[in-house]
C-alpha cells in the first residue's frame, strides 16, 4: 500500500486566510523539567488543509461532527487545470469523473502557500464546472487553492446546496498525475464547528 500526503505541516506562525487569526503551537511542557512533553494548539479551522462543510457560509445548523463519515473517503480523480485563471469544464471530464466520487484540482498553486500572490491572484471555478459536478453527485472537490471562488462564494454555495463539501489547501496533487486508481481520505476532527483541520491522503489503490 502506498500513501501520498496531499496535506500542509500544521506549525507555529503558519500562512492563515487574511484576517484570520494567527496560528500558536506551542510546546507547554518539557521532559527535561515536568517528566513528559506536551504541547497546546490555537488554530483556526481554516488554516492549512483543511474541510469546509455547509455552516461555513450557509444557514445550516449542523456541525461538521455531526456530519456522516462517507462523504469524507471515496476513489479519486485529479484534473489538470494547469495555467487556467479560470477553471472551465471539459468534455474529457465526462468519463473521468466518476459519480459519487471524490474530485482533486491540480493547479499547481500550493507553490505560492502563504504568499500574498495565493491568496488574492489563485484561480476559480467555473459555474459550468461546478454544476457539471453537482450533477455528478461528488462528495468533495478538493484543490490545491485557498478557496475555489472568491466573495460573494457562489460556487461554495452552490456545492454546500448540494452537499458537496470542499478540500482546500493540498498539496502535492501532481504526484497522482500518473496514479490510474487512488482513494481520497480525509476526515474532519469530531469538533462542534464550521469546518475542520484535516490530515489528507491519497492511497494508492
Amino acid at each position: 500500500m502506498k500513501l501520498i500526503d496531499l496535506s500542509h505541516v500544521i506549525a507555529d506562525g503558519m500562512p492563515v486566510y487574511p484576517g484570520d487569526t494567527e496560528t500558536r503551537l506551542l510546546q507547554v511542557r518539557f521532559l527535561d523539567t515536568d517528566k513528559y512533553n506536551n504541547h497546546r494548539l490555537d488554530i483556526n479551522m481554516h488554516a492549512g488543509t483543511h474541510i469546509d462543510s455547509p455552516m461555513h457560509l450557509t444557514g445550516c445548523k449542523q456541525y461538521i461532527s455531526e456530519l456522516p463519515l462517507e462523504p469524507f473517503i471515496g476513489e479519486g480523480c485529479v484534473l489538470d487545470a494547469r495555467e487556467q485563471p479560470l477553471i472551465t469544464y471539459k468534455a474529457e471530464y465526462e468519463t473521468m469523473v466518476k459519480e459519487g466520487g471524490i474530485v482533486l484540482l491540480y493547479t499547481g498553486f500550493d507553490k505560492y502557500y502563504g504568499t500574498q500572490e495565493y491568496y488574492e491572484k489563485h484561480p476559480c471555478l467555473d459555474m459550468e464546472l461546478c454544476q457539471f459536478f453537482i450533477a455528478k453527485k461528488l462528495k468533495m472537490v478538493g484543490m490545491d487553492l485557498p478557496s475555489p471562488d472568491r466573495y460573494p462564494f457562489a460556487v461554495h454555495q452552490a456545492l454546500f446546496a448540494n452537499n458537496i463539501y470542499l478540500l482546500e489547501n493540498l498539496t502535492n496533487l501532481g504526484q497522482l498525475l500518473t496514479v490510474d486508481r487512488f482513494e481520497v481520505i480525509a476526515f474532519p476532527l469530531k469538533l462542534k464547528a464550521d469546518s475542520s483541520i484535516t490530515r489528507a491522503v491519497a492511497r494508492i489503490i
